[in-house]
């Protein structure tokens, strides 16, 4: 045989006995493919490398951190947010709750004003602080105001005013707006309203008044049908002792709302009755 026919001869049997090999290997893996534990395992790998993707430096280059925290996040199940507002933007059962409590929290507004005087012997009244608090007691707005005019009397003895806590008040126009903003639409409480609204140069719906110096049953029943003052209402009401020495409006408003909070049920009804 000659040398090229040994060399033919050579490459055929090398190329058969590759093709041996690979067809062996086939079988071998279709074997083991078909096999229930195999097929499983190949199911299970598939399925896992498609819901957690593999995030390293080099696959996400610079941004790899930021990769992994989207893909921590995107396995998350969405959750209530501190709103209380699930994925849909709806709020839940609770929220809801917290909102309404809130609303008729506010829905209720106590205020009360401290008055320094101006004018020949400070006989004329003039807006020095303001305070509103609402059904709970809570304090919305507690402002000094600056002086319109100039000052002649601030009656400290009852108003607690001195020069340094209206000088360094704001302005009288950016208070009375908060004032109308904070009380439109509410049921406002106080003692004396009339003298507050007078001073802040407001008006508010007489049907949504409630004035502890103007409802009658209590009136006649504490002061036989005089107007009482705020302190004896508190003490004869609520049992509690309030301007001792200098007035403070946030204790006053609180006071006036105590005093409705109490009688707030015969209160409504005596109103609907006059209606």
């Amino acid at each position: 045989m000659s040398s090229a026919q040994r060399q033919k001869q050579f490459d055929l049997n090398r190329g058969t006995n590759a093709t041996a090999n690979e067809n062996k290997i086939t079988m071998n893996t279709n074997s083991n493919s078909n096999s229930p534990g195999q097929r499983k395992l190949q199911v299970s790998m598939e399925r896992l490398q498609v819901q957690q993707p593999n995030i390293n430096r080099r696959a996400a280059g610079s941004n790899w951190q930021a990769a992994a925290a989207v893909g921590s996040e995107n396995q998350k199940q969405p959750a209530a947010n501190m709103d209380g507002e699930d994925a849909n933007g709806t709020l839940s059962k609770s929220a809801r709750a917290r909102l309404k409590r809130k609303a008729q929290r506010n829905r209720y507004l106590a205020m009360d004003c401290e008055m320094v005087g101006v004018g020949f012997n400070g006989q004329d009244d003039m807006l020095a602080r303001v305070s509103i608090v609402n059904k709970v007691g809570e304090v919305l707005l507690d402002k000094h105001v600056k002086p319109r005019a100039p000052v002649t009397d601030y009656r400290t003895a009852v108003s607690g005013i001195r020069p340094h806590d209206i000088e360094n008040g704001e302005e009288f126009e950016a208070v009375q707006d908060e004032v109308v903003k904070l009380l439109h639409g509410k049921i406002l409480v106080g003692h004396a309203l009339r003298n507050d609204l007078a001073v802040l140069n407001i008006k508010h719906p007489v049907a949504h008044i409630r004035d502890t110096s103007r409802y009658k049953p209590l009136c006649k029943l504490v002061s036989n049908g005089h107007t009482p003052s705020l302190k004896r209402l508190t003490m004869a009401v609520l049992g509690q002792e309030i301007q001792t020495g200098e007035h403070n409006s946030v204790e006053d408003a609180r006071a006036a709302m105590g005093i409705y909070n109490r009688i707030a049920a015969d209160w409504e009804k005596y109103l609907e009755r006059r209606q």
